[in-house]
């Protein structure tokens, strides 16, 4: 493997921390909070950031999610920007970028944008899904072909990483446009800019990606906390389609999981039924802001309401710290998840900080 190559290894691989089994990292949705505005959702974002930086989470992601009232994630790059200026070493990146929703060019050029601010320290999480309802998707991409941009995503994705690489061969339509900030920089004369650039992950809650990541050698993070049926299916699929790459020689895969810590078991309970209840609006066309555990123990749920809740929360490692360290523990055995991506979902931002701040602590993470 050449020394780039083992760079590149380096930066998708994290080493594990205290007790933990693989290392542990962060998805935060920037969920906003009934009685909260979206400036606090972003300020609790910059303190969890800080907080999982000190503690030795290995990354910290946001996703992209459009038309939501209670998540204000629909710009990753101006996020990660502002993440960068308040952190100094834990990877900062995207869980995903949705990329039927952008054109490739734009991509690069913001993520070469990142990796200018925070050197070595950015990762690119792309997924195909609209991270939307569809009339939204069709008003981002000003189409209503939405099936299009998804069938399309083998092809974008390679446009992208020519992008990102400034590599497109001789007689490519594109092969004058150079993403900058991007390698270009640093081959023009007097140039003495890092070709470095961000590493590209796949996303996913289905076989599709899993395959396409496996078959590129790239590393692949699925999305467990909402299809966890799939979750085992998908490792599987990638696992037997890797073919090692220049970046991979074997495959690497993190899962994202919802877990919540809590000082007692019943604020535990208490504080997930409040996001049950809110992605009981959000699949029935009523999205809006997080819910309080008040309003939620006093809503009125019918029985197929209930059914949902129960099938949310049975997938959500959620108690005490013990009760949680247990729950991922078993999770990983599993599934054999090379890293953990914690996302903690609960209407107040210090309850979401507490409970990575009590992960932590079962798993003996260094102090600062």
């Amino acid at each position: 493997m050449s020394a780039d190559a083992a760079d590149a290894t380096e930066e998708i691989r994290g080493t594990a921390q205290g007790t933990a089994p693989v290392p542990l990292s962060v998805l935060d949705l920037v969920t906003v909070g009934a009685g909260r505005t979206a400036t606090d959702a972003l300020r609790t974002g910059v303190d969890i950031a800080r907080l999982a930086e000190k503690r030795g989470f290995h990354r910290y992601w946001v996703a992209e999610h459009h038309s939501m009232p209670g998540v204000a994630s629909s710009s990753p790059a101006v996020i990660l920007a502002h993440l960068a200026a308040h952190t100094d070493r834990i990877r900062l990146g995207s869980g995903g970028v949705m990329l039927p929703n952008h054109a490739p060019l734009v991509i690069a050029e913001q993520f070469g944008t990142l990796e200018a601010m925070a050197p070595g320290r950015v990762d690119l999480g792309l997924g195909r899904a609209p991270g939307t309802d569809g009339a939204t998707a069709a008003a981002l991409r000003r189409t209503d072909r939405l099936n299009e941009g998804a069938d399309d995503f083998p092809q974008q994705l390679a446009e992208l990483i020519r992008f990102l690489d400034d590599d497109f061969p001789d007689g490519h339509p594109y092969g004058r446009i150079h993403a900058v900030p991007g390698p270009v920089q640093a081959t023009s004369p007097g140039g003495v800019q890092s070709a470095h650039r961000p590493p590209v992950w796949l996303l996913g809650s289905s076989g599709f990606s899993a395959r396409l990541a496996g078959t590129l050698g790239l590393p692949f993070a699925f999305a467990h906390h909402f299809s966890a049926q799939n979750t085992v299916p998908a490792l599987d699929l990638y696992r037997d389609s890797f073919r090692p790459s220049a970046v991979l020689d074997a495959p690497y895969a993190l899962i994202g999981v919802s877990a919540l810590a809590t000082d007692d078991e019943r604020e535990a309970r208490r504080q997930v039924l409040a996001a049950a209840l809110n992605m009981v609006r959000l699949r029935t066309g009523r999205p809006g802001l997080v819910p309080t555990p008040e309003e939620a123990e006093a809503y009125d749920f019918s029985p197929m309401e209930e059914e949902f809740v129960r099938s949310w929360n049975a997938n959500v490692v959620h108690g005490t710290a013990d009760e949680v360290r247990a729950g991922l523990d078993d999770l990983q055995k599993r599934t054999g998840a090379d890293e953990l991506m914690i996302t903690a979902n609960a209407h107040g931002g210090d309850v979401r900080l507490r409970s990575y701040e009590l992960i932590a602590d079962a798993y003996g993470l260094p102090a600062a």
